[in-house]
């Protein structure tokens, strides 16, 4: 039987998150002080790929486009979640299969609420 973990078995991973936090704000601190600080119009001035750039980079941007990015990646997770199930569904039986269902279901309602607002229509 094994025995029960105390908090000083964590120790030693405690000591390694604070080194790491150290070595992270060490890093950042020493760059920012040690590193050049010399300031000029064309070294602050903004380059894509080395060309200058052209016009103002804040342009409206239909909200439609991250709506459907933002859907996408929602109903895309949705199948990382039938893995389990599928690795698992002898196991699991017709609870596991109800709850599939369940999953599904609420997927399904939030879809069909979607096309109803029309967020997925791109022309009005």
């Amino acid at each position: 039987m094994e025995a029960a973990s105390t908090s000083a078995d964590y120790l030693p991973l405690l000591i390694q998150v604070a080194v790491a936090a150290g070595f992270v704000c060490l890093v950042l601190f020493a760059t920012h002080f040690l590193g050049p600080n010399v300031h000029s119009k064309k070294k602050d001035s903004n380059w894509e790929c080395g060309i200058e750039s052209d016009g103002d980079a804040r342009f409206p941007v239909s909200i439609r486009y991250f709506m459907t990015a933002i859907l996408f990646v929602l109903f895309d997770v949705e199948v990382i979640f039938f893995y389990p199930y599928a690795v698992n569904f002898e196991k699991l039986e017709l609870e596991g299969l109800l709850a599939v269902i369940l999953f599904v279901a609420f997927f399904l309602v939030g879809f069909f609420y979607v096309l109803k607002k029309g967020a997925l229509e791109w022309e009005k």
